[in-house]
């Protein structure tokens, strides 16, 4: 027995178990996050006897006689000061890590009220952040700790809910309390928690599953297979090749594979039932390489062979032009796998709906994607399956396939019962797609004054078990591979192959990011052979409005990377052993690909509610829309409601990906606000009660090897330049990132995006690891994942350039992939520089943030 306080209240405890445990599961504060039950992301920090400390990790045996405290506990006028300081910095985005740093930030206030920004980062350094990139988030403790010194009231918020305006986002209050609902809080009467057995081999034919020791487990309620699935047994997101349950007699594709699934009165009781499922198998030999994949006698790791993809694409004549150039560079570059390492793990909860239907509430990229491979699963039609949003832990691409939410749904529609399903944090390591691994060649021809004549390229691409989105991901690699630059003469072919690797997928950047490396690079390079500046060979080569780009588009008037070259000179002339880089990303699906945004408005109670199902991962979307709104209605933001993403009420606004939603779901929002303004002339809000208005955009292009002379890929395209300036003993002084975004809809949210997606890159570039073994397992935990913290990351400056000549979403832009895109080339060419050394493969092996090698 054991006595502890929380909360100021006393606590007699019997059971010793984890102190989050007790926390979250008996006292229900659910403020205390569970990102990863190992000690490394800090989302379930409290203040124990004031220090900050990991709830994950202590026992409750160890709790006695000990004060505890929680966000919950924080007095309600401390409470207000952090809500309005982490809204004014913009600090919050998907909002999981939110709380912990909050504890944190409490833990150094009242000892320190005027700590140094260095102290601040210190406090902080045992608790990840994967969207902010920290800057942000120490902004907020400096904020809070100037209120708290000074004593005064907290400032009103301006209340103009206009686009341009830099106000606090929608979530910001439940974000910063813990009391928003994400999917592994919901608690029901009757749940149940259910997992997968995994497959114990890469490639292995299961010959059997024997689930009967697992059910005489006290509390295992059901041993899920394969033939209990009414409908496909098979999906996926765009091509149906990912097993809900493996069955007998069927290969698995990698150690993600799910071969059973248990479900049990308690999690203790799944655990146990797990362990006892039999499953025989006859090992394979794994396909652990696109090499050994391509072989003629290479196993099959899908029965139609393991291409999973092919681009080709040729404008002009490379060759030709290669040929005929002064100056020629040829150089290979490889990408590693990397790991979202979102902080909140996936989770689903599903229960019975309605007359045999089924809702699922999720934390996933879209809505719709889920009900459609549900209901496909279920064999049922789409109107019985329901999918609503809780709110999403950060997603980066990590969260668009089907991890969790077809298991809770199939264990739901078996079992007329509510189901929970999470993956630990092992388990999401190993499961989810990741970014591509990538090798690539490129070959660059230029001119006495650095005009580039032509490129030519390949890419081999790791796409792992499955398809995933490993096709498009390939084809945007291969289309911005070209880059930003005005030249005519590019052809380049990719190829992405199945193996039994751990399946690769969208990842923030989505392919962009691994070949815009290659490219950069090289075009430093040849800088240096012409005898100009990384800056000017740049400048010269960028595409400006009316030229066309090498896959033939011409760019409109919103056309800005000249503009973000000039917004970076100054640090270029400060420091001209600086690393630079730049990159365009698409906004939007393009190629062709139907991409509809769309959105209901629908006056209820006086107030004009939003609806859209489009999923906001931690991007701010709600805000952005609700920003919409406000220019085109004059409305307040106090009589607009934005609602979460679900399939119910909401009409299908596509995947939250492809940097699409500000401008293709704000262009449907402001087109709902045309009819809502026509209905409410001479009126007031009120007379309209019940009145909807559907707005509807599609962003209409040409697909891949149109015969067009100037076809139309994408709708709109981002620019970027960013600029990485060294110490002298080699660590990054800073990172200056300035985006094109068109018209910036809330400016401290795009700051937020740059400065999160710059940090992000920087563990791509410099420390982070994805390692696998023989047995084709991750070995990584998420604490040697090789994330950046917050006492390691340098200054982050983000320089926002706006361009107008859009003409939809009030002339928006979307920023959240590309912010991520040119860091790393920019990163190693700074290296390059300093040192001398041409490194092709990242992570960099010669700077200081590299690992060391065990003696």
């Amino acid at each position: 027995m054991f006595r502890c306080t929380v909360n100021k209240k006393e606590y007699v405890v019997e059971k010793d178990q984890k102190l989050i445990r007790f926390l979250r599961d008996e006292l229900k504060l659910k403020s205390v996050k569970d990102g990863c039950s190992q000690g490394a992301c800090g989302t379930c920090t409290v203040l124990l006897d004031g220090k900050a400390v990991k709830a994950c990790i202590p026992m409750m045996s160890k709790m006695d006689g000990k004060e505890i405290l929680t966000v919950e506990g924080i007095p309600e006028e401390e409470k207000e000061v952090f809500i309005y300081a982490f809204g004014e910095a913009g600090a919050v985005q998907c909002g999981f890590c939110i709380p912990g740093m909050v504890i944190c930030a409490k833990g150094l206030l009242d000892v320190n009220l005027n700590p140094t920004r260095k102290e601040i980062a210190f406090a902080l350094r045992n608790n990840i952040c994967r969207c902010t990139g920290y800057k942000k988030i120490m902004d907020a403790v400096e904020l809070a700790a100037r209120l708290f010194r000074e004593g005064k009231k907290i400032p009103k918020e301006n209340g103009q809910w206009k686009v341009g305006e830099r106000v606090h986002r929608l979530d910001v209050r439940e974000k910063v309390l813990g009391t928003g609902e994400y999917t592994d809080d919901i608690e029901m009467e009757g749940m149940l928690f259910a997992s997968a057995v995994r497959s114990e081999y890469a490639r292995a034919k299961v010959l059997s599953v024997d689930g009967s020791k697992a059910l005489a487990v006290p509390g295992v309620k059901a041993v899920i297979t394969a033939k209990d699935i009414p409908g496909n047994v098979r999906t996926g997101h765009l091509k149906r090749d990912w097993y809900v349950l493996i069955p007998e007699g069927t290969t698995t594709k990698y150690l993600g594979d799910s071969i059973a699934l248990v479900v049990a009165e308690s999690e203790e009781a799944l655990v146990e039932g797990k362990k006892l499922v039999r499953v025989e198998y006859e090992e394979l030999t794994p396909v652990k390489n696109p090499y050994e994949a391509m072989r003629d006698d290479a196993p099959l790791v899908h029965s139609d062979g393991n291409l999973l993809a092919r681009e080709y694409v040729c404008r002009g004549n490379a060759e030709e032009a290669i040929k005929n150039s002064r100056h020629v560079i040829s150089k290979k570059f490889h990408t590693p796998w990397t790991e979202h390492a979102f902080l909140e793990p996936e989770c689903a909860v599903a229960f019975p709906y309605k007359e045999d239907g089924v809702k699922v509430y999720s934390s996933d990229q879209g809505v719709y994607d889920t009900q459609r491979e549900c209901y496909e699963m279920l064999g049922i039609s789409p109107e019985k399956v329901y999918v609503e949003n809780k709110l999403v832990g950060g997603g980066f691409g990590g969260k668009e396939d089907m991890t969790v939410q077809h298991h809770a749904a199939l264990a739901t529609y078996l079992l007329k019962r509510p189901v929970k399903v999470k993956l630990t944090r092992d388990e999401s390591i190993l499961i989810h797609p990741k970014r591509h691994p990538m090798d690539m060649e490129f070959t660059m021809g230029c001119d006495d004054n650095g005009i580039i004549q032509g490129v030519k390229a390949s890419i081999i691409s790791d796409t792992g078990a499955y398809a995933s989105l490993g096709g498009p991901v390939l084809q945007r690699a291969c289309t911005h591979a070209a880059g930003p630059y005005n030249y005519q003469n590019f052809e380049i072919e990719g190829r992405a192959y199945y193996t039994n690797n751990p399946p690769a997928g969208a990842f923030r950047g989505f392919g962009v990011t691994q070949s815009c490396f290659g490219l950069e690079m090289v075009l430093t390079l040849m800088a240096e052979k012409v005898g100009i500046s990384p800056w000017e060979i740049r400048y010269r080569n960028a595409i400006r409005p009316g030229q066309e780009l090498p896959n033939g588009q011409i760019v409109d008037d919103s056309t800005g990377l000249a503009e973000t070259l000039e917004a970076v000179k100054d640090v270029i002339d400060e420091y001209p052993d600086a690393g630079i880089a730049c990159a365009m990303k698409n906004a939007g699906v393009g190629v062709g690909i139907p991409d509809t945004g769309r959105c209901i408005l629908k006056v209820i109670s006086g107030k004009l509610h939003i609806r859209s199902g489009a999923s906001c991962i931690g991007q701010g979307l709600g805000t952005v829309l609700v920003q919409v709104v406000g220019e085109e209605t004059g409305l307040s933001g106090d009589d607009i409601v934005y609602e979460a993403s679900n399939s119910i009420l909401a009409p299908d606004s596509g995947t939250t990906s492809g940097s699409r939603q500000t401008l293709v779901t704000g262009e449907a929002v402001r087109r709902a606000c045309a009819l809502y303004n026509e209905a409410v002339r001479g009126k007031n809000i009120t007379d309209l009660e019940g009145q909807e208005f559907y707005g509807e955009y599609l962003a209409e292009t040409d697909p891949m090897g149109s015969d067009k002379k100037n076809p139309v890929s994408h709708v709109a395209y981002g620019y970027a330049t960013q600029v990485c300036v060294l110490n002298e003993d080699g660590t990054i002084k800073k990172m200056v990132a300035a985006h094109d975004v068109g018209k910036a809809i809330n400016p401290l949210s795009v700051e937020g995006q740059i400065e999160g997606g710059v940090v992000m890159s920087l563990g791509f570039a410099l420390t982070e690891q994805y390692p696998i073994d023989e047995k084709l397992k991750p070995t990584a935990k998420y604490g040697t994942l090789g994330l950046f913290r917050a006492d390691k990351v340098p200054e982050v400056e983000s320089r926002i350039v706006e361009k107008a000549g859009l003409p939809v979403a009030c002339g928006a832009i979307g920023v959240g992939e590309i912010t991520s895109i040119p860091t790393a080339p920019a990163v190693a060419s700074a290296y390059y520089k300093k040192n001398g050394i041409f490194e092709q493969k990242l992570p960099l092996k010669n700077t200081p943030y590299a690992r060391k090698k065990k003696s």
